[in-house]
């Protein structure tokens, strides 16, 4: 009986804590967990973020960098970490949606380890090459590397990013199988693309678009339906004749399971008042993000989204023999 009367107490006791921690929430500052190297697209995106979003709940969103297996280290942490808000992981297509197919033994399910909370913005991929390849649009790129693939290499922010699924996506799409060099992260790539070392990426619009401006790299197709403000001279694939390479990333924010809905609400709020600020607006679409309506920035949207993202990679990954152990 007093095993039984010592449940009852404590399942009482926390009925009536989860509202009153719900309530108070934040009282301390929390951790946006990035799960990539710090200076990354990201990684960016999430700073300007996390400054704002600290405002708006009135304590500090301190950011820590976790990278690692394409970004599942960092993820697993928060799917991990206790349900409280404190801890939550600015997610992307690949940590949540191509990873689970891509790896063989993904360190966590998308779907049921986490709470949805935000979608932030999707970002486009554009295909950049080194500047002395010896094309200068996307058919010649083609044309090229039919011819060159065998001794062609592609740069990526390592195994399972997106913007390594982004050239598995280009190279499926046209045919080619090219050597795939996986690095720690945007900017050892982005440096080796630079230097000549690597032939092309397949980039993320936000860290394409200072070497494309600036002339280090050349910029050739926007993996997307529409041209990108960012980059508006940059045509899309479809416009250069392949309507179906169509390749881009997003940013969502993500809560460990459990966490309860009054806190899962705030979060939610502070962010999407985040999104509204125009300096925090202006400055992440002056980097190629774009912001996602309200409609689609809900938690409900963004559960729908990871299970029909994860069901859309699923055949190019399979397709193309990529996996990661």
């Amino acid at each position: 009986m007093m095993p039984r009367l010592f449940a009852a107490l404590a399942a009482a006791l926390a009925a009536f804590a989860t509202p009153a921690q719900a309530q108070k929430f934040p009282d301390r500052p929390m951790t946006m967990i990035i799960p990539f190297a710090a200076g990354g697209p990201t990684d960016i995106l999430g700073r300007v973020m996390a400054a704002r979003m600290g405002e708006v709940l009135g304590q500090s969103v301190v950011v820590e960098n976790v990278a690692g297996a394409g970004g599942m280290t960092g993820s697993a942490r928060v799917a991990n970490a206790n349900p409280d808000g404190y801890q939550f992981v600015l997610g992307t297509v690949g940590t949540h949606a191509q990873g689970q197919t891509l790896y063989k033994t993904p360190l966590y399910n998308a779907v049921t380890d986490f709470t949805p909370v935000i979608l932030i913005a999707n970002v486009p991929i554009v295909l950049e090459t080194r500047k002395d390849l010896p094309v200068n649009n996307f058919k010649e790129f083609v044309a090229y590397a039919k011819t060159n693939q065998a001794k062609m290499q592609f740069g990526s922010a390592g195994a399972g990013s997106a913007t390594h699924l982004g050239c598995v996506l280009l190279n499926y799409v046209i045919g080619v199988n090219v050597t795939h060099v996986p690095y720690r992260g945007t900017g050892p790539a982005l440096q080796d693309l630079e230097g000549g070392r690597i032939d092309y990426m397949c980039d993320i619009i936000t860290t394409a678009k200072p070497p494309i401006d600036g002339g280090a790299v050349k910029g050739l197709a926007i993996f997307d339906s529409k041209r990108s403000p960012a980059l508006p001279n940059v045509p899309t694939a479809a416009e250069q004749g392949t309507p179906n390479l169509i390749a881009y990333t997003w940013n969502a924010i993500f809560l460990p399971k459990g966490t309860p809905e009054p806190i899962v609400q705030k979060l939610h709020d502070a962010a999407l008042e985040a999104m509204h600020t125009p300096a925090v607006h202006d400055r992440l679409t002056s980097l190629g993000a774009e912001i996602v309506s309200d409609q689609d920035a809900t938690p409900q949207h963004l559960g729908d989204l990871v299970k029909s993202e994860i069901a859309k990679w699923a055949g190019p990954i399979k397709a193309s023999g990529v996996t990661v152990e």
